[in-house]
């Protein structure tokens, strides 16, 4: 059998049967983008160790983020693990793999005055649809859980919204279209306390829109995760602000709530984070401003 005609059935028949269509997708496009052309014609029994690690070397080469480097890695163990496990592949060679080392990428936040100017453009223009990028920065929300937003989530009374599902775009009949889905993960689902600043605006927004959305779009169903990254994009591109994605909206808040004082466990909780483990490591960086803060009051003792 040929690894290409394995890793169909094994998307088909184990993963898709297993994992949420989102997930499926996912898995396909990325084996069909990296995996087949380079192992895909080989026979499943002809995939040696070496082999492996060679494509595994290659990803490295390719300047693809570190996570999607691991992402494809893990792909291919255990499209091989379960391939074994059936009798189909003889031997693991899998287990053998060993993951390139590569660097672990920072997370890029956007400045106070970049902040500060992102803000501005968007309340001076007053265009209902950018209001997701100030809520973004004020939230946390990814942006899949920002445009599945509707008004049913918000509280505006308690000033919380709560986070019960996400959305992406999915292809069919040719085009895009929105589809709904549940949260990343079951710590994902949570509701979120808000500013009263924010509360404010939205009360301002909920009246001078007619969408079931938060953060509307062209049609009945919202924005579109392309169309709002672009929106993002563009905003940047005017403002003359070096680009970064939609993500680093995300990154900025918990930056900020951190150089604040919000306790790491909240911040946790705000995000959605599994374990408040992730969300130190993550923003350990975003910790050293505190630190030094710290370490010269001990250095205050010296002096006395």
């Amino acid at each position: 059998m040929l690894y290409n005609e394995w890793l169909d059935d094994w998307l088909e028949f184990y993963v898709k049967a297993s994992t949420k269509e989102r997930t499926y997708l996912k898995y396909r496009q990325q084996v069909e983008k990296y995996i087949l052309p380079a192992l895909g014609a080989c026979d499943v029994n002809a995939l040696t160790a070496v082999e492996l690690q060679k494509f595994s070397a290659s990803l490295s080469q390719q300047k693809l983020a570190p996570n999607s480097i691991n992402f494809i890695i893990s792909l291919l163990k255990s499209s091989l693990k379960k391939g074994v496990l059936l009798g189909i592949i003889d031997k693991p060679y899998g287990n053998a793999l060993v993951r390139p080392k590569i660097r672990a990428q920072t997370v890029s936040c956007f400045t106070k005055e970049e902040q500060k100017r992102i803000e501005t453009y968007v309340l001076n223009h007053e265009k209902p649809y950018l209001f997701g990028i100030l809520l973004a920065l004020y939230s946390g929300l990814r942006i899949g859980e920002l445009l599945a937003l509707t008004w049913e989530d918000v509280d505006l009374q308690k000033g919380t919204l709560s986070v019960t599902k996400s959305c992406y775009d999915k292809w069919e009949d040719h085009h895009y279209i929105k589809a709904i889905d549940t949260t990343k993960t079951k710590s994902s689902e949570r509701t979120i306390p808000l500013p009263r600043q924010i509360v404010t605006y939205m009360k301002v927004l909920k009246r001078q829109t007619n969408s079931h959305y938060v953060v509307i779009g062209k049609t009945a169903w919202g924005a579109q995760v392309r169309s709002y990254q672009r929106t993002f994009e563009r905003l940047l591109k005017e403002l003359h602000i070096r680009h970064k994605g939609f993500h680093a909206l995300r990154h900025t808040f918990a930056t900020r709530a951190l150089e604040v004082g919000v306790d790491v466990k909240t911040l946790s909780e705000i995000l959605g984070h599994q374990d408040p483990s992730i969300t130190l490591r993550r923003y350990t960086h975003s910790l050293m401003e505190h630190k030094t803060e710290m370490m010269n009051k001990v250095g205050q003792l010296l002096g006395e």
